[in-house]
C-alpha cells in the first residue's frame, strides 16, 4: 500500500468513528437520567473511613451518581427520561475497629452487612408524560455470592444491584412505553 491508501484509510476510519460518537451524543441528549440524593448526611453508612469525612462521602455519591446516569442512558428509550432520588443508602460492610488498629479503616464484608438502597423514582416520555413511578427498597442479604464483574472496585457489591434494579424494572418500563 501506498501514503495515499494510507491516508484514505485513517480518513475514513476516523470518520466512522466520529460517526459512532455522534449517535452516542445524539442518545444521551434523547435520554437523561438524573440523581439527587435526599439528606444524605442522614444515610446510614456512605463513609470512606470509620472516622468519616463530608470529601469522602461526597466522592461515593458521585460514583454512584455517575453510574446510575450513565447505565440508566443506555435502558432509556428515545427521549424518555428517568429522575432517581436516593433517600437512604447503606453501603456493603462495614468497619470493626475492635480489630486493632490496623483495620480502623478497613471495610469488613459480611452477610450482617448487606448494601440497602431505598430510592424513588419517574420515568418520563419524550411528551413529559410520567410513564412509570414508584418507590425501591434494594436489599440482596446474599451479596457476597453475587459474581460482581469489578471485583477490584469498591462499590462493586452496590454497581451490581442497581444494574439488577436498572435492568429489570426501568430498562423493562422504558421498552413497555415505546
Amino acid at each position: 500500500m501506498n501514503r495515499k491508501t494510507y491516508s484514505v484509510i485513517a480518513i475514513l476510519s476516523l470518520l466512522g468513528a466520529g460517526t459512532i460518537f455522534a449517535a452516542d451524543a445524539d442518545k444521551s441528549k434523547t435520554a437523561k437520567a438524573t440523581v439527587t440524593f435526599d439528606h444524605p448526611e442522614k444515610f446510614a453508612d456512605v463513609k470512606d473511613a470509620y472516622m468519616p469525612t463530608d470529601k469522602g462521602r461526597d466522592a461515593i455519591l458521585d460514583q454512584i451518581r455517575q453510574f446510575v446516569e450513565t447505565k440508566a442512558a443506555s435502558y432509556l428509550g428515545a427521549g424518555q427520561s428517568l429522575e432517581v432520588k436516593f433517600t437512604e443508602i447503606d453501603l456493603a460492610g462495614d468497619f470493626e475497629p475492635q480489630r486493632g488498629p490496623q483495620f480502623m479503616d478497613v471495610r469488613i464484608m459480611k452477610e450482617i452487612y448487606p448494601p440497602r438502597f431505598d430510592l424513588e423514582f419517574k420515568i418520563t416520555g419524550a411528551d413529559g408524560k410520567v410513564l412509570s413511578k414508584g418507590k425501591r427498597q434494594l436489599r440482596d442479604p446474599f451479596y457476597l455470592q453475587r459474581l460482581v464483574p469489578f471485583h477490584d472496585d469498591p462499590l462493586c457489591y452496590e454497581k451490581d444491584i442497581l444494574d439488577d434494579w436498572l435492568r429489570t424494572d426501568i430498562k423493562s418500563k422504558a421498552a413497555a412505553a415505546h
